[in-house]
C-alpha cells in the first residue's frame, strides 16, 4: 500500500485520493496502468508525476524520467548510430517510464514516430506516465501527424486515468493578477 504522504494532494485536481493512490499502487504492475497529466503550466504536472514515480522506486521496481525532447533526441542519436535496437530495449526495461513536457516543443521529424514506437514497445507490458499540456484534439497538430498522434492515443488512453489540474501556477503566484491576463491571452490564442 502506498503511503498517503506520497500523494500530492490538493482541491486543483480532479482525482480523488483513492484514484491517486490507486494510480500509485499500480504504476509497477503487470497491468500496465497509465497516468496521464495534462494541465496549465505551473500547477503541479510534474511534482505529480516524480511523487508517483517515487512511490513506484519504493515498490522496487526500475524507473526512468524523461522529458519528450530529450527521448526524441536519444532515439535520433542512436537511429543515426545504428543502434535503434538498443534504445527500444532501453525504454521498455524500465517497469515505469515518465514522459515530461508532452508538447511543450515541437517534436522533430522523426520524434512523434520514436515516441510512437517507445510508447507501443511498452504497450501493455510495462506502466507510463506522461505530462503534457496539450489537449487530446489538439494532438494531431502538436505532433504533426494525426495518424501517428490517434496511435498515440489510441495506446495511452487503454487502461489509463486521467489526471487534470487547474488553477493558478505555483511559480506565478506572487504575481497571479499578471499571471491571469497571461493565462486568458494564451487560452485565447490557442482556442
Amino acid at each position: 500500500m502506498v503511503s498517503p504522504k506520497v500523494i500530492p494532494w490538493g482541491p486543483r485536481t480532479t482525482a480523488t485520493q483513492a484514484a491517486l493512490r490507486e494510480v500509485a499502487g499500480s504504476a509497477c504492475s503487470p497491468a500496465a496502468s497509465r497516468a496521464r497529466n495534462r494541465c496549465p503550466p505551473g500547477v503541479g504536472k510534474r511534482m505529480l508525476a516524480v511523487a508517483l514515480a517515487r512511490s513506484a522506486v519504493g515498490a522496487g521496481p526500475r524507473v526512468y524520467f524523461t522529458t519528450a525532447a530529450e527521448l526524441a533526441a536519444k532515439c535520433h542519436k542512436v537511429a543515426v548510430e545504428g543502434r535503434w535496437s538498443s534504445i527500444m530495449r532501453f525504454f521498455a526495461g524500465p517497469r515505469l517510464l515518465v514522459i515530461d513536457e508532452l508538447g511543450y516543443l515541437p517534436l522533430p521529424g522523426d520524434g512523434a514516430s520514436a515516441l510512437l514506437q517507445v510508447i507501443n514497445q511498452r504497450y501493455l507490458k510495462s506502466s507510463t506516465i506522461r505530462t503534457t499540456n496539450v489537449g487530446i484534439a489538439d494532438w494531431a497538430g502538436a505532433f504533426g501527424d494525426a495518424t501517428v498522434a490517434a496511435a498515440m492515443l489510441d495506446r495511452l488512453l487503454h487502461r489509463a486515468a486521467v489526471v487534470g489540474i487547474d488553477g493558478p501556477s505555483y511559480r506565478l503566484r506572487s504575481h497571479q493578477p499578471h499571471a491571469d491576463n497571461l493565462r486568458k491571452g494564451v487560452i485565447g490564442h490557442a482556442g
